[in-house]
């Protein structure tokens, strides 16, 4: 975990007596996990984790209830066994003999009695410590220390090590994170190695061979639903790199946190699933609503992750922010999530032979979030709510099984082109919507009708059929709409609800779907900075993007002025990577220029300072890129030609070495349109 709000400390701080670690490079072929970790985590852990629930306000009361909420509200029965302690348990000093202290305030019991506790209920204890100098709260690190440390969570009982990468002078990423292993390996304790490196130095290649085993893949998650979609884009790309004793680590959940809703958060836990990730929680049980528990102990999505086989989910398919996602399954059943990252709903479909199942003339569905038995011809298709998704396990049919038909309904409504950033309309113009209820298996569906509602003010007309007599599985209902918004409406986001009503198997069933369509603030005639005009949507790694300041990590409006080598500019953009901002320009401009580069900022964080690639996209076309940027470069000039775009997006990577204080400025940039 990485606290960008705490500058790293100096090297002044390097224990007395360390010496310069030697460079090295990982091994050439990593030899995969050993038997010892696959017997330590033939599943990816389950459990929970104190900071993203309070932060450095973690306690022995705070980890004695938690243990004792796992055991009465069926978090244990469901598989979740770890209860960790984050930053900030210790002391800020080490004792006498150079031990870590745990702070006897928070601590009274001590950690031994702590363990022992947890032990009791038949559950194991965690502990965070840091490959660094310090933690990135400020408590002592392990850089040095590594068998004395070892020995110490060994003598105290602790079952599994966070161990983050705050404050590590630079040195090598595979010599700090094998000295740990090697230390927790001569402990003699099984401890779970949890490799928090935030993947700067790609782990997935080298985590098992200094005896990891877990790694994080990216940077640290907030609880927001940007955050969330990129760490999910960059983890669905390291598949091949998890199973058993080896598992790829997207970071903690944020469930039940309260900043996003309770259909992201159930994307979110979806999808860890779905990617074998760890299924660690985040949220303060004693305060948890009955939406997060009953998320938490979904266990049939629970089932899916903890598979004895051991395969995070491939990507299938992917078109226009629409995923495919396959992961088999012991049973020789496979899961498939069929998501949508849009800020609009989308359907997304496959066939049970593209998810990797044998052919068959009909396929059993249980829908895992749904709670129901459901069949299929052989399609797999779902009106996905924008950023949700819809997780099933599918196998061939066997005598016996429900012949309750799967179906599908949703609204589609207008895009520039596949995967556009919004759904746009025009005040005072009509726009094509369209509702289709399809029916994916042999029983038929009857008197089907469906209908539209629109804002207050809109009108909405069906240009075509809206009721059928019989809707099979080769005759959908499709209804095409004609949608007008009034003229003078404001820019912003507005939602639309389609309802259709039908016949099944002698009653009566209601679906709705919801999708938001967008009035875009166009960009301005003339040269103009774009920080003074509406974005259509926004994507930021940490925080807040911030209009004419930098990213100050805490909340809008908290940044300082941007300044890149030395040069401070009033007007544009403080991102913090991985970002994406998205501007409508409606085929109306003709360039976009910016000076890009990580802030001054970053000076006063050695050795984390940050380094961003910038890039410019003309609708789903990239059109520039800067390559690499660190703190010690100055500004670049980007000037590209955006003639015709109906969008430009300007983003900001971690050019492929974690996000660690990668805060990228777009300074003076500016727009010239017709």
């Amino acid at each position: 975990m990485k606290r960008m709000l705490i500058a790293a400390l100096s090297a002044g701080l390097l224990a007395a007596g360390l010496t310069a670690w030697p460079s090295s490079a990982a091994p050439a072929t990593d030899p995969g996990p050993s038997a010892t970790a696959t017997s330590l985590a033939p599943t990816p852990p389950m459990g929970w984790n104190s900071w993203n629930a309070v932060g450095c306000g973690v306690d022995e009361k705070l980890i004695k209830d938690t243990a004792d909420a796992f055991v009465a509200n069926g978090m244990k029965a469901a598989g979740y066994e770890y209860v960790n302690i984050d930053d900030c348990w210790s002391l800020k000093e080490r004792d006498a003999q150079g031990r870590l202290v745990a702070d006897p305030g928070k601590f009274p019991s001590g950690m031994k009695a702590l363990a022992d506790y947890v032990h009791d209920r038949g559950l194991k204890l965690g502990i965070y410590g840091d490959a660094g100098t310090a933690t990135c709260a400020g408590h002592p690190g392990s850089l040095g220390h590594e068998k004395t440390d070892a020995r110490t969570f060994a003598d105290w009982g602790i079952d599994y090590l966070k161990y983050d990468n705050c404050n590590n002078q630079g040195l090598p990423a595979l010599d700090r994170y094998r000295a740990m292993g090697e230390a927790i390996a001569a402990s003699g304790r099984p401890i779970v190695y949890s490799i928090c490196e935030w993947g700067a130095n790609q782990p997935w290649e080298w985590g098992t061979s200094v005896g990891g085993q877990l790694w994080r893949t990216t940077g640290d998650i907030t609880d927001d639903w940007d955050s969330v979609k990129t760490i999910i884009r960059k983890n669905l790309t390291l598949a091949e790199h998890a199973g058993p004793g080896h598992w790829n680590d997207p970071d903690m959940l944020q469930v039940g946190n309260g900043g996003m809703t309770d259909h992201e958060y159930r994307t979110h836990f979806a999808l860890w699933a779905m990617m074998a990730a760890p299924i660690i929680a985040g949220t303060d049980l004693s305060q948890a609503s009955d939406a997060t528990m009953d998320l938490l102990l979904n266990t049939e999505l629970i089932g899916v992750n903890q598979d004895r086989l051991g395969k995070q989910a491939a990507v299938v398919e992917e078109s226009g922010g629409r995923y495919v996602l396959a992961k088999p399954l012991a049973d020789g059943s496979v899961a498939v999530a069929l998501y949508n990252e849009n800020d609009y709903a989308a359907t997304v479909s496959t066939t049970a032979a593209e998810a990797g199942l044998p052919k068959a003339s009909s396929y059993a569905l249980r829908d895992l979030m749904g709670h129901q038995d459901l069949r299929s011809g052989g399609t797999l298709k779902a009106a996905v709510p924008a950023r949700g998704v819809a997780v099933y396990t599918v196998r061939p049919a066997r005598a016996g099984d429900t012949s309750t038909p799967a179906r599908s309904f949703g609204v589609e409504t207008p895009l520039l082109y596949d995967g556009a950033p919004a759904s746009l309309v025009t005040p005072g113009k009509a726009a094509a919507v369209t509702t289709e209820l399809a029916d994916l298996a042999a029983t038929p569906l009857t008197d089907a009708k469906d209908d539209l509602r629109v804002p207050s003010g809109w009108r909405a007309e069906a240009a075509g059929p809206a009721k059928a007599r019989t809707v099979t599985e080769r005759r959908p209902l499709t209804t095409a709409w004609r949608v007008t918004p009034p003229d003078g409406l404001a820019p912003g986001t507005y939602e639309i609800t389609a309802t259709v009503r039908y016949r099944l198997s002698g009653r009566t069933v209601t679906d709705t779907a919801v999708t938001k369509v967008t009035v875009a603030d166009a960009v301005p005639g003339g040269d103009s900075y774009l920080s003074d005009t509406g974005w259509v949507k926004s994507t930021n790694g940490w925080g807040p993007m911030e209009h004419d300041m930098t990213n100050g990590d805490l909340g809008a409006g908290d940044g300082t002025p941007l300044r890149i080598g030395g040069t401070e500019y009033a007007k544009g953009l403080g991102t913090h990577a991985w970002s994406e901002v998205v501007y409508y320009t409606a085929g109306r401009c003709s360039k976009v220029s910016a000076q890009v580069g990580v802030d001054d900022s970053q000076d006063n964080v050695a050795p984390q300072r940050g380094t961003v690639t910038f890039e410019v996209w003309k609708d789903r076309e990239k059109i520039s890129d800067t390559g690499k940027l660190s703190w010690q470069d100055p500004a670049e000039a980007v000037e590209v030609d955006v003639s015709g775009a109906q969008f430009v997006s300007l983003v900001a990577t971690t050019a492929d070495d974690g996000n660690g204080n990668d805060h990228g400025d777009w300074a003076d940039l500016k727009v010239s349109c017709a």
